[in-house]
């Protein structure tokens, strides 16, 4: 009996994508030793997506669709798609749909899966045409990731990845509110294994990831994993503090040999530095206060409007 392999695939406006991922998947299936299945989840979609899919799936047993309610972003479709996987499902991929993530690695992967890795996931090797600024804030990000969490994400590590059946209701079972599904995949431990490899040219469309949301990304992956900036935000309130110690001996040199105390520009300075340090601080606190806010809501975090499943 073959084995059964899902495929997920969040898409947002990706209408001209869909039939090149399409075609390109059923290439590397056509003479390999699995059975599969396309699962495309529509993350709020504006254009011609959906119908796409529903004229494909009318034709094509292989190919379904969930369709969100809205826009929940791209780890939340992930998390809706990982939810839809059955019993009968032997392992799942998790790739984008934009061709950056190669469908020709699939092979690899898989091979990968049967030595006994539970899970396989990737790692992005940017070629020269990547602009420098992404690849060090790309860099950056990890390398602070690293620091200070209480995981350690390879640099470049992706969300094209291979996830065996017995780590697949691992994962239905999460219900924090902030999903970073590629800390989570290293989290959960298991067998793994990473392969390199250079992305695709995205065919059509723009990539949905703004600065913003690159920003708001790092945030969440950084404050999933850790409280160390809990941790730093006081030690730097403690070593100012001590700091602060220093004026004492020249307040009372001033007080005793009738000195005046000047300087409007350093002080303001210093009001203005200590002002913006006790900002950030409370910047942090209230990012885990955030989250504890939302998680206590207990809201789903999708969901789904119609599916062919």
């Amino acid at each position: 009996m073959k084995k059964r392999i899902s495929i997920l695939i969040p898409v947002c406006n990706e209408e001209k994508n869909i039939p090149i991922v399409i075609d390109a998947l059923k290439s590397v299936f056509e003479e390999s030793p699995y059975e599969h299945t396309v699962t495309f989840i529509d993350d709020g979609s504006n254009d011609h997506t959906l119908e796409i899919l529903k004229k494909i799936s009318a034709v094509d047993p292989q190919i379904f669709f969930i369709r969100l309610s809205r826009n929940f972003g791209h780890q939340n479709a992930l998390k809706a798609g990982i939810d839809s996987i059955t019993e009968k499902s032997d392992a799942v991929i998790m790739m984008d749909g934009d061709l950056q993530h190669p469908p020709e690695l699939i092979p690899v992967m898989l091979q990968k899966w049967e030595e006994g890795f539970d899970v396989v996931y990737t790692i992005r090797k940017d070629d020269t045409k990547v602009p420098l600024l992404k690849k060090k804030t790309s860099s950056l990000f990890y390398d602070l990731l690293n620091k200070v969490s209480d995981i350690e994400l390879d640099t470049g590590a992706a969300d094209f990845r291979i996830l065996d059946k017995k780590v697949i209701p691992v994962f239905k079972n999460f219900n924090e509110s902030d999903l970073f599904l590629r800390g989570l995949s290293k989290w959960v431990g298991f067998r793994q294994v990473a392969i390199e490899y250079t992305p695709g040219v995205r065919f059509n469309g723009q990539s949905k990831y703004t600065i913003k949301k690159m920003i708001r990304f790092a945030l969440q992956g950084i404050t999933s994993f850790s409280t160390k900036p809990l941790y730093i935000a006081a030690y730097l309130g403690f070593a100012f503090s001590m700091l602060s110690l220093l004026y004492i001996p020249y307040i009372i040199y001033s007080y005793f040999f009738e000195k005046t105390i000047s300087g409007w520009t350093s002080l303001i300075a210093t009001i203005a530095f200590f002002g913006g340090l006790q900002l950030m601080i409370l910047g942090i606190i209230g990012l885990y206060l955030g989250k504890l806010f939302m998680q206590s809501k207990n809201r789903p975090h999708y969901i789904i409007r119609e599916s062919n499943l």
